[in-house]
This record gives C-alpha cells, structure tokens and sequence, in this order.
C-alpha cells in the first residue's frame, strides 16, 4: 500500500508557503508521482512577514521576499490561475481558464486575503489600500515614500498595527481607528492590549477607540481625502490602508461538498478535509491559514489559524499523511505560535490567548515593557505572551503542553517573588471589534447548516 501512496497525482491547490512546504515534504517522503501547484497569484511562493515590517520602511523590495526552496519540487507550476470548482466524485480540480486537472490526493491551501472595504465604490478610491500580497506592499510603499501628509488605517489588529509602527518609523503622520476599546484587544486581551495603546500614543499615533469608519471620501479625481467616524468626526488623509482582516478562500467549493465556511475547511488532526456531513475524506486534504482543525489542549475545539509556523508545521504533516498509511500518519498538534515587531516591542505568543479567563504577569512589568504574561482557562495554564523576552517563551511553552495550573508557580528567573494576583482576561466579542484574532477558537462543529432529510 506504501509503495501505491507514493506514486499517482497529487494537486496542491495554494503556491504559497503552506503549498510550497507540502511539495518539498512530498518529495522528501519519497512520493514519486506527479505534482502539480495551482496558485491564483502570477508570483511564485513568497514570504508574508516582510512585507508590513521591511517592505513598508523601504527596507526591502516588494518582489525580493521570495521563499527559498528547501528543494526542488520537481512539480508543474500553474501560477496566476485560480480554481474555480471542485468535483470529489470525478476527482477534477476545475481551473479559472478551463482546464480540469485530475487528481488522486489533493491538498488545499489556498489560504486568506485581505478583507476590503464594504463599500466598493469607496474602496477604489486612490490612496484606499489593503495589504496581503507583495503587490498590495509594493504599491503601499511607494506611495509612503511619497510622503503623505497622514495614513489612515482602519484596524488596530497586528496587521494595522504594524502598517501604525512603519508610519511613525518614516516619519508620517498617521491615524488608527479601531472600533474595540484598544488595539490588539481581540488577540491578547484586556490587560496587553492597554500597553498597546499607551504605546502607540507615546509614539505620536493619533489612535481613535471606540469608533467605527462609517464612510470614506474623494475629490473629483476620485483621490482619497479623508473619512466620517461613527463618534461623528472626521479625519483628514490622503492614504487608508484598510486592516479588518482576513477572508478565507473557500468561495471556489461552494459545490464541492466539503465542511467549508467563513472560518475555513473542516479538517481531522491528520489534515483530512470533513463532507459537509461530518464524514472525513481519504483523499482530500487541509493546510495552512484555510484549516480549520481540532487540538486536544483546547477541548478539542476546532482551530482557525493565520500563522507563518502553523502553515509550515500543518503542510509537512498533511504531506506525510498523503504518501503513508494508516499506522505510519501522524496528527498536527503543534501549538499556535505567532510574533509580531512593532514600536520597538517583540511581541510573541504560544497557545491561544483568547482561550483564557484570568491573566496574570509573570515576569517582568508593563512599566518596563518587558514581560511574560500567562493565560489560564479553569486552572490550567493555555497560553503565554512576551514582550521583549522571548527567551522565556519556552518555559511556557512547556507548561501549556503539559496542562500545567494556573496560575504558574515560581522558577522563573527574574521572578523572587510570586505571580502577581490573577486578574480576568478580558477578551472581548470578536464582533465588537475591527480587527479579528490571528488564532481563534471556532467551535465543534462545520460551519454548514444542514436539513436533515428523512425518508417518506
């Protein structure tokens, strides 16, 4: 049977990092049959973290962000062409220009874009942005190097705080409207999410809380100018970059029959996409920013991440299951870790934030801006942030892991004294918000409502 696995077609649709980890591991496994890539940009695989950070400061160029190859795929690169429908029955990928490719397993990564403004006439206004690709940066960066005289940024999540961070960085003026009561709030809770914002203040962001967008403006040349508030004021600038984000791509199986919805593609631990029914498939599978898969730390709900290690871990272990038989698959239980630059802060994060009712810090202090705050849900130790201390990420880590309670007893280094009294975690309705967490807990269940039919 192994030697049958490792041989045949195999699809990925997604060229991205997800897509790109999956091939090498293919390869690496020993598959020997044909790969084929599908991905809906012209680019080949690049990497997304630069392009808020570096690529916006001007320190690096948009089209410089490519991914090395571990190896090489040896794989059919169809780029530039999306798909557009899936038949798991006739077992066809169909792709935008016609063509349907057959497949024996299949790999769907097809990951997130930038969610865009509602209005579409007023997000086509010059000056009204997004970003999520190298060309979305590329554009953003010129037109920072043109030197605006203020940047609106709609979103106080990472994205929008990042795009705030490389703003104040150039020197530009630069406005933050986020609709919760703090930047950062949906991902990191209460207590962090006030660091963020005195933070972001200190470094001259004129940060609005509380209110919402509720109309953007143009000239007669149909160039951005400003936008009305929901607190009833308005702001006067010549670039919005929008950061409300992400929207998973999985339009494309509306008919395919597959567990796919608003928080992604239903998925086992071993990467195995769920029938709209709840029944696993044996010959699709699920990785990356589109998953949406259960972990047994967090009561087996199921997960919805949008993070550069998640996609790397989930691709290798969804290649190894596509070439392997049962006894040899293996499941994704890597914790969620994500890190984020910004204001002269490391932020980094193990765990779900969000999956918490009391905090408490650890090591360290928000005066300081240096400190390890713990998360804990019903006695048990769910998840950790730092923020410029990194180092101590793994002895959390470990804690999580092993189930360990909360609050968490002395041993750390810097600590002579004991955690401070716990206080509650404060996450707030993620509807409430602008911006959306970049790991969230999404339930038990597939996102389709189903009418049961029974026999007359």
């Amino acid at each position: 049977m192994a030697g049958d696995l490792r041989e045949g077609r195999i699809v990925i649709i997604g060229a991205s990092l997800a897509g790109l980890r999956a091939a090498e591991t293919l390869r690496e496994e020993g598959f020997s049959g044909s790969l084929t890539l599908v991905g809906d940009e012209p680019h080949p695989p690049y990497d997304r973290p630069p392009l808020s950070k570096q690529v916006l400061l001007g320190q690096a160029a948009a089209d410089a962000t490519g991914l090395p190859m571990r190896r090489d795929p040896d794989a059919d690169w169809r780029l530039g062409v999306p798909a557009t429908g899936l038949d798991p029955l006739g077992k066809r990928v169909v792709l935008a220009d016609g063509e349907s490719l057959p497949f024996d397993r299949l790999l769907i990564a097809t990951g997130t874009r930038a969610r865009p403004w509602p209005n579409p006439e007023e997000a086509t206004l010059d000056g009204v942005f997004t970003l999520r690709t190298c060309d979305d940066a590329g554009r953003l960066a010129e037109r920072l190097a043109a030197g605006p005289q203020r940047v609106l940024v709609i979103g106080g999540g990472f994205t929008g705080s990042e795009i705030a961070s490389a703003c104040r960085e150039r020197g530009l003026e630069v406005t933050v409207a986020e609709r919760g009561p703090a930047p950062l709030v949906g991902a990191l809770g209460g207590t962090l999410s006030k660091l963020a914002a005195r933070l972001q203040r200190a470094h001259g962001v004129d940060l609005r809380c509380g209110a919402m967008v509720t109309a953007l403006h143009g000239d007669g040349n149909c160039r951005f100018t400003g936008a009305d508030l929901s607190d009833g004021s308005h702001v006067d600038a010549d670039v919005c970059v929008v950061a409300l984000g992400a929207v998973r791509n999985v339009e494309w199986l509306a008919d395919s029959g597959l567990a796919a919805g608003p928080r992604g593609i239903a998925c086992d631990a071993g990467c195995r996409a769920f029938n709209m029914y709840g029944i696993v498939t044996d010959d699709v599978f699920v990785a990356g920013d589109v998953s949406r898969f259960p972990h047994p730390l967090f009561e087996y709900q199921m997960l919805s991440l949008e993070h550069w290690g998640n996609a790397v871990a989930q691709a290798e272990v969804a290649a190894c299951n596509m070439v392997n038989p049962g006894p040899l698959r293996r499941p994704h239980l890597a914790l969620p870790t994500f890190w984020s630059s910004q204001f002269g802060l490391n932020i980094k994060s193990v765990g779900v934030p969000t999956f918490s009712d009391q905090v408490v810090i650890a090591q360290g202090s928000l005066e300081e801006r240096r400190l390890a705050m713990v998360y804990g849900y019903r006695g048990r130790v769910t998840a950790a942030v730092t923020v410029n201390m990194a180092k101590s990420l793994e002895y959390y880590q470990h804690l999580i892991e092993t189930a360990a309670p909360f609050p968490p007893a002395l041993g750390a280094a810097d600590r002579p004294v004991a955690a401070d009294i716990p206080l509650p975690s404060d996450v707030p309705d993620p509807k409430r918000l602008s911006h959306s967490p970049t790991v969230a807990l999404t339930g038990h269940l597939p996102d389709r409502r189903l009418t049961v039919v029974r026999p007359g």
